[in-house]
């Protein structure tokens, strides 16, 4: 645990925990609105947070090698979730693009 600062802990321990309630937002801002896609992207965001948990353990244990396994799972699950994010992204946007395009009754 030596291997950040207290103030560099603070940040990620809150970051991630700032992510969980960006995705708990995102889900209930959708079941409001009646639009079941963005859970969709709330669902997309879950690499991302995996990706900042394995980074967290990694530091946890002073960035051992014995746990070097941690950082490929990071990258994997930060390239994963950013796809995830375009894919949801794309497809709220090709919805609106949709139900726009529709005629009002």
């Amino acid at each position: 645990m030596h291997a950040l600062s207290l103030a560099t802990w603070w940040i990620h321990i809150t970051s991630v925990l700032e992510w969980v309630l960006a995705m708990a937002a995102v889900a209930a801002f959708g079941r409001r609105r009646g639009e079941p896609a963005w859970r969709w992207l709330a669902l997309a965001m879950l690499p991302a947070l995996v990706s900042a948990m394995a980074a967290c353990t990694w530091h946890l244990f002073d960035n051992s090698e014995a746990l070097r396994g941690l950082v490929v799972l990071q990258a994997g699950c930060t390239v994963a979730g950013n796809l995830a994010l375009a894919a949801a992204t794309f497809h709220l946007l090709r919805l609106q693009r949709r139900s726009a395009a529709e005629p009002q009754a």
